[in-house]
């Protein structure tokens, strides 16, 4: 399966139980309601879906799990988090194995690689496997950016084809629209600059809220793409409180506390993660309280095709 790098696309969280494994069911579940809303493809072993503690087994378990749902209707995206070169070359391989349609890469992690070591670091992985590749471009959280002459570099990879813009700065999708035209895809990163990157020409959204709110999410980038900006704005302004919740430290247990509260997963995280407690708990509980409270009624809206091409 090809990877069109268009729309929205959903880093989904893992499903734990109790005793910490792998819920299958609740992740099924989830998958499922994002597929039913309409998302443009599935993000595995994000930052949301805990995957600093997933053990390789684990992820593979998710990729197959992820595929029994969706029946090759969207492809399956894993991402890719490793210290060495070699660790990403086979977690690429693997993913291959496992059936993956494409990967989400961020710079090698813990040491802080120089551009050239960065460069180097996604051409040996764009290399060794015909995964189409999406860049995670994050240097707020991850300290590495990026850069345009980085990109340029890396732009005789053909594999290499999109990036999840998380600079927090809505003008570089001008300047890598500008550079390079449709070489790259560009999907907003950050969910509230999701509206302004997409106004600005991103082609999608990597969500963090769709894992609780998957229609309004996909509304919103329905709306954009058909011109219906007020709508989409307005819509926006009342997603914008959840939405925040994402630009967190507690981002995981943010979201899957609202992910509870929506009945489409539960607030259990892995340690050394905890669940909320507490006023912080108190207090993110009253805004998705107030956020489904007050959720809005949804256009109807329907693509043309070359809207959702």
């Amino acid at each position: 399966m090809n990877v069109n790098w268009k729309g929205v696309f959903p880093a989904v969280t893992t499903k734990f139980n109790e005793d910490y494994t792998i819920n299958i069911d609740g992740f099924q579940h989830n998958i499922a309601a994002q597929l039913d809303a309409g998302v443009n493809g599935i993000i595995l072993g994000g930052t949301l879906g805990e995957a600093s503690v997933l053990t390789s087994a684990e992820k593979s378990t998710l990729v197959h799990a992820s595929l029994d749902v969706v029946a090759g209707k969207i492809p399956v995206i894993i991402n890719i988090a490793e210290q060495t070169t070699q660790g990403a070359i086979e977690a690429a391989m693997q993913a291959e194995k496992d059936g993956a349609q494409g990967l989400m890469m961020l710079p090698p992690m813990r040491y802080l690689a120089d551009d050239a070591e960065t460069v180097a670091y996604f051409a040996a992985v764009a290399t060794a496997t015909e995964l189409p590749i999406m860049i995670y471009n994050n240097p707020v959280d991850y300290k590495i950016e990026v850069t345009l002459d980085m990109f340029e570099q890396l732009s005789q990879y053909n594999n290499i084809q999109a990036v999840k813009e998380s600079t927090r700065d809505i003008t570089n999708v001008t300047r890598m629209i500008n550079r390079f035209g449709d070489r790259y895809s560009m999907l907003s990163g950050v969910d509230t600059l999701a509206v302004e990157s997409m106004v600005m020409g991103a082609n999608g959204w990597v969500a963090g809220l769709v894992c609780a709110f998957p229609k309004e999410t996909v509304t919103i980038y329905q709306l954009v793409q058909a011109g219906r900006i007020a709508e989409a704005i307005d819509i926006f302004r009342w997603f914008l409180p959840l939405l925040e919740l994402d630009i967190n430290t507690k981002l995981v247990q943010n979201i899957k506390l609202a992910e509870e509260k929506v009945g489409l997963g539960s607030e259990t995280v892995r340690p050394p993660r905890k669940p909320l407690h507490g006023q912080e708990r108190a207090d993110v509980l009253k805004i998705i309280e107030e956020g489904i409270a007050n959720r809005p009624i949804l256009p109807e809206i329907a693509l043309t095709e070359d809207l959702m091409a």
